[in-house]
């Protein structure tokens, strides 16, 4: 099961149920597949087909929208 936490730019952002503890966003399009650890630091954890520009504009937007993330996964996760 996941949760989409928002839909931006094609890319749609979301947390899978009942997986690893660490926060982190999952990122998928028509093109590809990513995923980005929230903390301690925003940073590139997996990356499938996207391309070097497709990763800078999907960490613009998970960095745009972190606060709002994190509140995401607190609320599914709890703390």
């Amino acid at each position: 099961m996941s949760t989409t936490v928002f839909k931006e730019a094609g890319y749609r952002f979301f947390f899978f149920s009942r997986e690893e503890p660490r926060k982190h966003v999952h990122i998928v399009s028509g093109d590809g597949e990513a995923k980005f650890w929230l903390e301690p630091e925003i940073e590139l954890a997996k990356n499938y087909h996207y391309s070097r520009q497709q990763l800078k504009e999907i960490e613009s937007l998970v960095e745009g929208h972190y606060n709002e993330l994190i509140n995401a996964w607190q609320q599914h996760f709890g703390s």
